[in-house]
């Protein structure tokens, strides 16, 4: 035995009983406190690791968060067995010959290729053709309008006649290229500046960047009607999608709420992101269907209408939990959610729901995965003494519960095919406002961004119509703005 061994030995066996257990005692108290230590370091270790795991694929953080270091792709779609391409049955975009041609150039023959003889007065046995689609030059159309003046000989006053509507300045540009202007910046998504330049490449004449605030200005106003008409449909609608995004107006963080049906689309930015802005915004508390959405705690707080849950957010989720924590029951109940969006997918052409016997199929073993689930993620021993606020779970509880608790609302797609599997509608409109934020930068101005929403929210609806989008704007301008109509509840 080593020297110093024997010397803790020899201690130990000096000491009286009582010290003996108050030493004991001290030590096992100093255990414990390096285990409460130990277990809060892997914590912070596990939720620092759940941090670093994450990326666009296993959670709900954009692509653009992933870093110059992108991760390989993992599409949560499955293969339909198709061929890359366009299917059978797709039109096509193929240029077509036109019967009848703008212009006919001829070309002539006028010696055999062949023998050198001459052909100039041989008739054309027949001809080949061959058409090319182009625009002819470019250039802005200048309109004078002449208003007379007279002198009334029965009253000796100078009258004139009255200019046409709209024709207020001495020079001034017309609706079609404010149109243009105006289709560039809210549609195409350029900015004013290159917008302007554009104009001025194609045209030969570049206009300064307020035709285009006065032409989002006068497109804004007269799109009002519309933008009623749009907040109607979707208040009256059986199903409807919802989502939110920040967005930089005027060096501050506002927020931009979507709601959408495959008709149509509603832009709203508010200061707020939760409750507060969805009332100001008088969509939410008025749905009378089924509202689908990401299982954001404020949409649930509207109880006027149903919920459904986006399961591409349960998707993500679950892989995350599958690669992170190596819990089997995600990856099952993963492929059970594919397995009942590929029945539903298979079933639509015939039917409005899955029959209830594999309805209840399905749910039962939605239930039994989450049972393996809660047994994977038991409660703690010995819990934490009771404190204000949730208690914190780990990531595979927080899902489960959800899963659990909201069951009718993940499912919900099952039932009722009206229902999409997730709220991908929602999120691709939201995509287009984040893509003009990422070529223009921040909206300077509250009023700027309020134009913009209106107008996109427009000529989103009017694209959904398959409709012409500068013809829709210049339908605004001149006052008379595209109104969809809905002859009966939409679905």
């Amino acid at each position: 035995m080593s020297e110093p061994k024997r010397l803790v030995n020899l201690e130990l066996e000096q000491l009286e009983r009582s010290d003996l257990i108050k030493l004991v005692e001290t030590l096992l108290a100093r255990i414990q406190v390096l285990e409460e230590q130990v277990k809060g370091q892997a914590s912070t270790i596990q939720a620092l690791q759940d941090q670093v795991a994450k990326n666009s694929q296993n959670s709900s953080k954009p692509p653009s968060s992933d870093g110059l270091k992108k991760q390989r792709t993992q599409s949560l779609r499955e293969k339909a067995g198709r061929k890359v391409g366009g299917q059978a049955g797709h039109p096509g975009h193929t240029l077509r010959m036109s019967e009848q041609p703008d212009q006919i150039e001829m070309h002539r023959l006028s010696a055999c290729p062949e023998c050198a003889h001459d052909l100039t007065v041989v008739e054309a046995a027949a001809y080949l053709k061959r058409q090319v689609y182009d625009i002819p030059p470019l250039r802005l159309e200048v309109t004078e309008h002449r208003a007379e003046i007279k002198v009334c000989p029965q009253c000796q006053k100078s009258v004139r006649a009255a200019f046409p509507e709209g024709v207020t300045q001495p020079v001034q540009y017309g609706e079609l290229i404010k149109a243009q202007a105006c289709y560039l910046n809210t549609y195409q998504l350029l900015p004013m500046a290159r917008s302007c330049e554009l104009l001025g490449d194609f045209y030969g004449h570049q206009p300064a960047v307020a035709l285009i605030q006065e032409a989002n200005q006068a497109v804004a106003a007269s799109s009002q009607p519309a933008l009623a008409a749009i907040k109607q449909h979707l208040c009256q609608a059986a199903v409807t999608q919802h989502d939110e995004s920040g967005i930089r107006v005027a060096d501050k963080t506002q927020w931009l709420h979507v709601s959408s049906t495959a008709a149509v689309t509603h832009y709203g930015v508010h200061e707020k992101r939760g409750q507060v802005a969805m009332k100001a915004l008088a969509i939410l508390p008025n749905l009378t269907g089924r509202m689908v959405h990401d299982h954001w705690q404020p949409y649930l707080a509207f109880d006027n209408a149903t919920h459904a849950f986006c399961n591409a957010h349960h998707l993500r989720e679950l892989n995350f939990i599958t690669e992170q924590y190596q819990q089997p029951w995600a990856a099952e109940m993963r492929l059970l959610l594919l397995e009942i969006k590929a029945a539903v997918t298979a079933a639509v052409p015939t039917t409005a729901a899955l029959p209830q016997e594999q309805q209840l199929a399905f749910a039962h073993r939605y239930d039994q995965i989450l049972q393996n689930g809660f047994a994977a993620n038991p409660p703690p021993v010995d819990p934490p003494p009771v404190q204000r606020g949730r208690t914190k779970q780990s990531p595979p509880k927080n899902l489960l519960d959800r899963l659990d608790k909201h069951k009718a609302q993940t499912l919900a797609f099952m039932d009722d095919f009206r229902v999409p599997f997730d709220n991908n509608l929602a999120e691709r409109d939201v995509r287009m406002v984040k893509v003009k934020q990422k070529i223009s930068g921040a909206f300077r101005t509250q009023d700027g961004v309020s134009s913009f929403c209106t107008i996109r929210s427009y000529i989103s609806t009017v694209r959904k119509h398959g409709r012409n989008v500068i013809s829709a704007i210049h339908q605004a301008l001149a006052g008379q703005p595209f109104l969809p109509t809905f002859h009966q509840r939409p679905e």
